[in-house]
């Protein structure tokens, strides 16, 4: 079991630059350090400043987290784009189910009609559903689940900590009857185990059920702590595809052919189950639909 160290962080919301790619403005991360231990996770180096290298077993519970998001809101400092919660630590990581963290972040979200999108592995988020969908019924909100594959016992071994499968495409079918739009993340794709048509096409198929607005495909990179932490996985417990994989990354980036043929498979799936790609799409329609005071402000549009 990971031990949870208490802290009081210094600020709750941390920008992005605007051009990095989301339909965001900052990330607001109610933990550092995730319980999940994903395989493949690109957050491993954050530990690296607090000179702790156990991202996986020691998470840091940011305790006066809602109350700093309420002072940052109330500032003429934000500038109302989407908040994006999550974006480096699952919000509902194990440890949410003792401290609960969330439902007052909500609560401040609610009273400041916050915009914010949020992606988890936890089916502990329907727990909160009521609050979600309140704040949904007063601005833009974005559930998304990433899923990286039906198989279970691949799941696990990725993702030992995480929700099943299952549950995750049950957090989105629920919020999907809810005012906030959904997406299905299928990140990452990794080459030579989940990158094959009949995982690819199960995933749309159970997206398409789901009824999510968009499903977002996005292969596996590699870099820094992360490469050693996955391929000592994949020898352990895929060693028939180590030799595959090694050789695809072999130069660092993903050799461009596997990475095409994947794609190919994805482009194909989108075709047939008919789901578009474009994350942004949702938060368009709502802007758009929406002109208020802030519509100006919201320059990823």
């Amino acid at each position: 079991m990971p031990s949870c160290i208490e802290i009081r962080c210094a600020s709750a919301l941390h920008k992005t630059p605007k051009g990095r790619g989301g339909p965001y403005g900052c990330d607001l991360n109610p933990y550092r350090g995730c319980a999940h231990r994903c395989q493949y996770c690109f957050a491993q180096y954050s530990h690296a400043y607090l000179e702790d290298g156990d991202y996986f077993g020691h998470i840091y519970v940011k305790t006066n987290i809602a109350e700093r998001l309420d002072r940052e809101l109330s500032s003429r400092a934000w500038d109302g784009r989407p908040i994006s919660l999550g974006g480096v630590t699952d919000s509902y990581q194990p440890c949410e189910a003792r401290y609960s963290l969330m439902p007052e972040v909500w609560r401040v979200l609610i009273k400041h009609k916050a915009p914010c999108v949020i992606s988890t592995k936890s089916a502990l988020i329907l727990r909160d559903l009521e609050l979600i969908e309140r704040l949904a019924s007063l601005t833009y909100v974005n559930v998304a689940c990433t899923i990286t594959t039906l198989d279970e016992s691949v799941r696990q071994k990725l993702e030992p900590h995480a929700a099943p499968s299952g549950a995750r495409l049950a957090v989105l079918s629920a919020f999907a009857k809810s005012p906030a739009s959904t997406g299905l993340h299928m990140m990452p794709i990794v080459p030579y185990l989940t990158d094959g048509e009949e995982n690819i096409n199960a995933l749309y198929c159970a997206a398409k059920e789901a009824g999510v607005d968009y499903l977002l495909p996005g292969m596996l990179n590699l870099k820094g702590k992360t490469r050693d932490t996955f391929f000592t996985c994949i020898d352990r417990d895929f060693p028939a595809c180590y030799r595959d994989i090694w050789a695809a990354y072999q130069n660092g980036r993903l050799d461009k052919a596997v990475r095409e043929r994947a794609y190919a498979r994805v482009r194909a799936a989108q075709t047939q189950y008919g789901i578009s790609a474009d994350f942004m799409a949702p938060s368009r329609r709502f802007f758009n639909n929406n002109h208020n005071e802030r519509a100006e402000q919201l320059t990823f549009l």
